[in-house]
């Protein structure tokens, strides 16, 4: 099965140790990986920020870049729900909404396209520590993907998950939100590290890296000692202590 991955503006940047993780996972299932060169940003901090014509350029480009693929992986659920946007963009140009509607078609988030597509449950992974999951916003609410980041973590050899109070919540992230609501971001993201020091967890886990950028590089600059990974350092450990490659990469400071 061929597999195009849609690396992320944050991934490229910050990420990059999970980029090579989902590879490795997506690889070990049987997935050819390739990585589209005329992959640009996705375009949603404008239309975060209403800017949505101006979204129409970044909208062709991916189009463009990823529409001969057979399925688009994206470990970022809010990214991956841009590309289900897409089609919206181009009602008025009949020919770029059906392009659209077929990119969106097959573009998943990356649990989400191991449980619903591969049909895998069980990546054979090992992480001992009492862990808990903050799920995004755009992946549960927009994505509509509540349900394959927790199935794949109980299948993890030595984690304990437990529950995140509230998780519903929102992180205060939100893109430019948490630059020009700086005070209510700072609010919002404040009760969450409460509700996750709640847990009593060693890690907070999470599938979108704009959400851990934010509660990681608040929690660093509180002092809070708990580790921040992606959902795909988890996936991809084999050891029975974890995997020693995850203690600071993905502890990014944001800017709250």
């Amino acid at each position: 099965m061929k597999v195009s991955l849609f690396t992320t503006c944050l991934g490229e940047f910050f990420y990059v140790d999970v980029l090579k993780d989902v590879t490795e996972i997506l690889e070990r299932l049987g997935c050819e990986v390739d990585v589209p060169e005329g992959q640009i940003c996705c375009g949603q901090p404008a239309y975060n920020s209403g800017y949505a014509k101006d979204t129409k350029g970044p909208a062709k480009q991916m189009i463009k870049a990823f529409e001969h693929s057979d399925y688009i992986v994206c470990p970022s659920g809010s990214c991956a729900t841009m590309f289900h946007e897409y089609p919206n963009f181009f009602s008025d140009e009949p020919e770029w909404e059906d392009r659209a509607k077929q990119v969106a078609a097959k573009t998943y988030e990356f649990t989400q396209f191991i449980v619903r597509v591969l049909g895998v449950v069980d990546v054979g992974a090992e992480y001992h520590a009492r862990a808990t999951l903050h799920t995004s916003c755009h992946m549960t609410r927009l994505l509509g993907e509540r349900e394959s980041h927790y199935t794949l973590l109980k299948h993890v050899k030595g984690l304990e998950l437990v529950p995140l109070p509230n998780n519903y919540d929102c992180c205060g992230f939100g893109g430019t939100f948490s630059v020009k609501m700086f005070p209510i971001s700072e609010q919002m993201v404040d009760e969450k590290i409460r509700h996750i020091e709640e847990t009593k967890a060693d890690v907070l886990v999470g599938a979108d890296a704009s959400c851990l950028m934010n509660i990681g590089g608040r929690m660093n600059r509180l002092g809070k000692p708990i580790k921040v990974l992606h959902i795909a350092q988890i996936l991809n450990s084999h050891q029975g202590k974890g995997d020693e490659r995850d203690a600071d990469e993905s502890r990014k400071s944001t800017i709250l």
